[in-house]
């Protein structure tokens, strides 16, 4: 039996919640403490702590000796970039991966709510053949729990970094109407299952979406069940993620942070990191950016400038060199990110 084999009476879904969570809530949390799905009030924003994992069943040990991208965390600053991709397009995964490879220490293989692409174990195949070491995403979305099993046990037997644990995006209005949003688990129990496989469990969390004073005991919860990195969403500030590490060190958090880096080059890529929930910029930093003589150099040093600041913070082993990049394409998108992580391995020598 696996971790969440196990009755516990405490995983009935929360009442209200689109996303059919238990340990939530998710990173999509508007600001007026309304859900991303649905026009009510986020059914998690009136706890004063999260729903802590059972301390009778734990999480699965961890692996012995520390191997990878795990490793490396726990060592010295690690960079991750999120991987430009069109859906189905193994010839262009290939070449956006050959052009990060030698960038980073791992690429992120997103997932996104508006449009399928090859499985993910396929997915990291491609990529570690391309000579990418992939971090790969798994969302609780679209796949029920026999079909999340499945696809964890397959990426156990492949060449994986990591398996980014996710709750899930919902589908934006209009998106695929006749397509049903399984959710039969959350993030959190995603990452107790991925654990008990024999991998690398990575999560998320949102340090800027309310109801902020929760997110650091959250993330505990996440490590309680088997987390072993945390990839944090877009701040506002360098300031912010110091107080989120560090309320998060004060919950019993011991997680590797790998931070975000917000990557945009033009208008479209800033407005794209802009507009989503529980995710904020500087704004005086984009607009130092898109006012530029040369935006694109712009926005490269204020990347640079950012991780170099966020490895500073107590607490943050990486960053991840995130967002869309570049309005002109999924390969000129990968060229910018791979020129921020040279430039920023550079600055680390």
């Amino acid at each position: 039996m696996t971790a969440l084999d196990e009755p516990d009476v405490d995983r009935a879904p929360r009442p209200g919640c689109p996303k059919r969570m238990v340990y939530g809530p998710c990173g999509g949390v508007r600001d007026d403490l309304t859900c991303e799905v649905a026009p009510h009030p986020c059914p998690f924003t009136a706890d004063a702590a999260p729903l802590p994992w059972p301390t009778a069943l734990g999480p699965p040990p961890a692996p012995t000796p520390a191997s990878g991208l795990l490793a490396r965390a726990t060592s010295g600053p690690v960079v991750v970039t999120d991987l430009p991709s069109r859906p189905f397009d193994r010839a262009l995964l290939v070449e956006t991966t050959e052009v990060l490879a030698e960038s980073c220490d791992a690429v992120l293989v997103g997932e996104h709510q508006h449009r399928p692409d090859l499985p993910p174990t396929l997915m990291a195949a491609v990529v570690a053949g391309a000579g990418g070491r992939p971090i790969v995403t798994l969302s609780c979305r679209d796949r029920n729990r026999v079909v999340l099993e499945q696809e964890l046990g397959g990426l156990a037997t492949s060449d994986v970094e990591a398996v980014l644990c996710v709750t899930g995006d919902a589908r934006a209005p209009g998106i695929r109407p006749e397509v049903t949003q399984v959710f039969d688990l959350d993030g959190t129990r995603l990452a107790g299952l991925a654990a008990a496989a024999g991998l690398t469990p990575v999560v998320p969390e949102s340090p800027d979406a309310p109801p902020r004073a929760i997110r650091p005991a959250r993330l505990r919860e996440k490590q309680a069940a088997g987390a072993r990195i945390a990839v944090l969403n877009h701040v506002g500030s360098v300031e912010g993620v110091r107080a989120f590490a560090a309320a998060a060190r004060d919950a019993g958090v011991t997680l590797p942070l790998v931070a975000a880096v917000a990557v945009y080059t033009d208008a479209r890529s800033a407005d794209v990191l802009a507009r989503f929930p529980g995710l904020h910029l500087d704004p005086d930093a984009v607009a130092a950016v898109l006012g530029a003589d040369d935006p694109l150099t712009a926005g490269v040093e204020a990347a640079v400038d950012e991780a170099v600041a966020l490895l500073e913070v107590d607490g943050v082993a990486g960053v991840n060199i995130s967002g869309l990049g570049s309005a002109e394409g999924e390969l000129a998108a990968a060229r910018v990110k791979a020129t921020v992580g040279r430039e920023l391995r550079d600055r680390l020598r």
